[in-house]
């Protein structure tokens, strides 16, 4: 049976967005191959294991996070339609030279970076705004957003108004195609969250964990990386948590970078997300690598953690 490409998807159900998003899309697909193929080999290629170095936040650089920092932010940059890209490796975004972009594009280019050196699940993270003098926007702008899964298969899923589609590659084809169409949240009972934190946690969060354990019928489930646990928690089911804790009192995953962009990819599949019993996607963030807590997953579980949280 003859399975749909990513740009005929595109091109035939985001017709609203035009030629610009189709181009867009292309970079995004193009640019995943190509760090994807770096994964293949990890271990016997010079981009494997630490870098040495530290990026402008004080956390170890493994060596395919600069590379696939570089080769995502260029690739954007050279688009005529990126006005502008922000990423997490960034010490400031960088605006296009051609002038012509509608969009800025915001990345983390390999989440779960850690995973690397063990051949776990990575990701890279995506988010779409309309162009502006700045990145910094609330996620109510965003235009589409998503994350490429680097697994026992590749697999690209996005969002954009109303709903979100998975597509995975195909090495015969030498390109994605649709695979998971018109995503809707799954219901089962999982939870995704580091308790080896759990003397670190609020007194809610470690009321919430109480309560759902007393309840029963919950699997713990965690991989480390954000994008390994949204994808389970988005296909399977229940909820992820990454919140504030003692020494990380305002969270720690980026707002611009993975909260707001998975936030809005969550809720389009009919999902939800609270951060600090605020709507993630109508927080302003004041700087570009501003970060905050997180929750997201089903709605009833969103419910259930809101009912702990002050």
């Amino acid at each position: 049976m003859a399975r749909i490409t990513l740009t005929d998807f595109v091109t035939q159900n985001n017709a609203d967005l035009g030629a610009p998003f189709v181009s867009l899309m292309k970079v995004l697909e193009t640019v995943a191959q190509q760090i994807d193929a770096k994964l293949d080999r990890n271990g016997l290629i010079e981009e494997s294991g630490d870098s040495g170095s530290q990026n402008v936040y004080g956390e170890e650089v493994q060596k395919l996070d600069a590379y696939s920092n570089t080769v995502l932010t260029d690739s954007l940059l050279s688009c005529e339609t990126v006005h502008a890209v922000g990423s997490e490796e960034l010490a400031e975004p960088k605006f296009s030279t051609h002038g012509k972009g509608v969009y800025i594009v915001t990345h983390d280019p390999v989440d779960g970076s850690s995973n690397i050196d063990t051949n776990l699940p990575i990701g890279t993270i995506f988010g779409v705004y309309p162009k502006s003098d700045t990145v910094l926007q609330t996620g109510s702008t965003l235009i589409a957003s998503g994350y490429v899964l680097y697994g026992p298969s590749m697999m690209l899923i996005y969002a954009t108004k109303g709903k979100v589609n998975g597509f995975t590659f195909d090495p015969s084809l030498k390109t994605f195609v649709l695979s998971y169409p018109d995503i809707h949240v799954g219901e089962k009972k999982y939870y995704a969250i580091n308790e080896g934190n759990w003397e670190l946690f609020s007194s809610g969060d470690q009321a919430y964990l109480k309560s759902i354990k007393k309840e029963g019928g919950y699997s713990l489930r965690y991989v480390g990386s954000m994008v390994g646990d949204i994808h389970r928690t988005l296909l399977k089911g229940g909820i992820f948590i990454y919140p504030s804790d003692s020494t990380h009192p305002n969270g720690k995953l980026r707002l611009l970078y993975e909260v707001a962009p998975l936030s809005f990819l969550m809720i389009e599949a009919g999902g939800d997300a609270v951060s600090s019993m605020k709507n993630p996607l109508e927080i302003m963030p004041e700087k570009h690598d501003q970060r905050v807590p997180i929750a997201m997953g089903s709605k009833s579980e969103i419910e259930k953690y809101r009912v702990f949280q002050k």
